[in-house]
């Protein structure tokens, strides 16, 4: 069983960065895509950023040019920076990476338990 950790989230002020990182524990996997979700309240969660394991990233048009997704394999770890934010960016962010089970031979999914983000303007 894979964990992951969240953490970086809080109450801030619009403009400015905030960093997320996300860190997984767990024996017996081989780390693939990562990526991070916001769900903003009474709304669905959404993908908005997604990095490869080669390094290549994407981004939700909502954040494009704002906020930059990078991982560190060595600890296991993904990142969010948040630059320019809005009051729009409050919301639950959550980290999920997908792996290579290597005990069961398949991939899966797994998901942290969320970091609130609470932008103020």
């Amino acid at each position: 069983q894979m964990h992951l950790m969240e953490s970086g989230g809080g109450l801030v002020q619009a403009g400015g960065s905030l960093k997320l990182s996300c860190a997984a524990s767990g024996e017996a996997f081989r780390l693939t895509d990562m990526s991070w979700y916001h769900q903003a309240p009474g709304q669905e969660r959404d993908e908005v950023a997604r990095i490869s394991l080669s390094g290549r990233a994407v981004y939700a048009d909502s954040v494009e040019g704002r906020f930059i997704i990078s991982r560190d394999d060595s600890k296991r770890s993904v990142y969010l920076q948040m630059n320019d934010r809005e009051p729009k960016d409050t919301g639950t962010y959550y980290c999920k990476m997908h792996v290579w089970n290597i005990g069961e031979e398949r991939y899966e999914d797994y998901w942290g338990q969320g970091t609130q983000v609470t932008i103020s303007s």
